[in-house]
């Protein structure tokens, strides 16, 4: 009996704790402004500013995918609280989420790591931002 009544006192005070409905943008903010860095710092394109060796087309896709994916998170993100658009606000913001995912895939790639391990150990930067793509991705709008 003693033990029931404790897990009742534990579910009121979780009932009692405020739902806070806005905390993606806790994420989604400083995701946008690390790619829209990412990109800007890139601007204008140029392929020897590429720390690898990549084409031109290539490179062009990743500085505007960066620039778009920082844009479409945060665009996605406000569409989604208008009335007739959060269809369309979450397809945005997926398509930023698997973009950021993408670039990050290559990125990683890239770099050449010697085991899966290596990325998850020492790249702690690129992995917090892929997982940040994927949960857009994944997610969408749909809180």
């Amino acid at each position: 009996m003693e033990r029931k009544k404790s897990k009742m006192n534990v579910r009121k005070l979780v009932d009692k704790i405020p739902e806070f409905c806005l905390s993606h943008w806790l994420l989604r903010v400083p995701l946008a402004i690390v790619f829209l860095q990412q990109g800007l710092d890139k601007w204008p394109i140029n392929v020897e500013d590429s720390p690898v060796e990549l084409t031109l087309l290539v490179w062009t896709f990743v500085v505007l995918g960066e620039l778009g994916a920082g844009v479409g998170l945060l665009v996605g993100g406000l569409i989604h609280h208008q009335k007739y658009f959060k269809e369309i606000g979450d397809l945005i913001t997926r398509f930023s989420g698997i973009t950021i995912a993408s670039i990050l895939t290559g990125v990683i790639w890239t770099s050449q790591p010697e085991s899966f391990w290596d990325v998850i150990l020492y790249d702690h930067f690129h992995v917090l931002l892929w997982v940040g793509g994927m949960y857009f991705a994944l997610k969408g709008n749909r809180l």
